[in-house]
């Protein structure tokens, strides 16, 4: 089988996959397969290596698809993208025999909570949860003191969490974090940590000593300034899942996700 992008389409559609899960034709190549998908839905995480499933898998790390399979992946890698996860390598047939794989089940999302009044949140935490994010840091170890030198300023702790756990992507592969305050827009006395496909940029106005108190100012692509009194990983949490937010993405995507674009920088 050819695996064009039309064709994936096709199989991802469910009309392809109707009971969750089909085993493609012996000349489709596993390896082909999971680097296309790799190509559209970022880093995968694995799920079954020569037979042996993860220990660690549960709801919010792909066991649904675990329990579709039900024993029989021999190499099965998983990613999460919108509401469902999507499996793709070898499990074995009715006969025994191995044969390359595809599978796409449901996700339950976990809820995000209500913020108490007066209750300290993590934020980042709540992000991970939001997102069903369930893979080790992506970027940990990074010499935040080098970058800070080199941009003349402290970064939010918040920020650089983020950048550790997440490291290079997006959320609901439309909000790209940057992987290092980009400071073109100095001459407006903005740094920017973020930016989406429809060229806003997400900043900060660096003012006062502490970045920790630092506040997000979206700057939109038509050159408006928009501010938010909250930390960048708080704005990104309420961007996902309020649909009343000015700069909502809840309202195009009830479940969401971080697409990884490589698994280290």
């Amino acid at each position: 089988m050819a695996l064009t992008p039309s064709t994936l389409d096709d199989l991802l559609s469910g009309r392809a996959v109707p009971h969750g899960w089909l085993h493609l034709p012996q000349g489709t190549d596993p390896h082909t397969l999971v680097t296309s998908l790799t190509g559209r839905y970022g880093v995968p995480r694995t799920l079954v290596l020569d037979g042996f499933a993860d220990p660690t898998a549960d709801e919010e790390r792909g066991a649904a698809l675990l329990a579709l399979l039900d024993g029989r992946g021999v190499t099965v890698r998983a990613w999460v993208h919108g509401d469902r996860w999507i499996g793709a390598g070898t499990a074995k047939d009715a006969e025994g025999e191995v044969r390359p794989v595809l599978a796409t089940v449901p996700r339950q999302e976990r809820a995000p909570l209500a913020v108490v009044p007066g209750e300290c949140v993590d934020w980042v935490e709540r992000l991970i949860g939001i997102t069903g994010w369930s893979a080790p840091p992506r970027r940990p170890g990074i010499d935040w003191a080098a970058t800070e030198t080199r941009l003349g300023t402290r970064l939010p702790a918040d920020y650089k969490r983020m950048v550790e756990t997440f490291g290079e992507g997006a959320f609901d592969a439309f909000l790209s974090l940057n992987q290092e305050p980009w400071t073109d827009l100095w001459e407006d006395g903005l740094l920017a940590w973020a930016g989406t496909e429809h060229k806003n940029r997400y900043c900060w106005r660096p003012d006062g000593e502490d970045p920790d108190r630092w506040t997000v100012t979206v700057q939109t692509f038509d050159g408006e300034d928009v501010g938010f009194d909250c930390s960048a990983a708080e704005f990104v949490c309420r961007v996902l899942v309020d649909p009343h937010h000015r700069f909502t993405m809840a309202r195009y995507f009830d479940t969401h996700w971080f697409s990884s674009y490589r698994q280290d920088a």
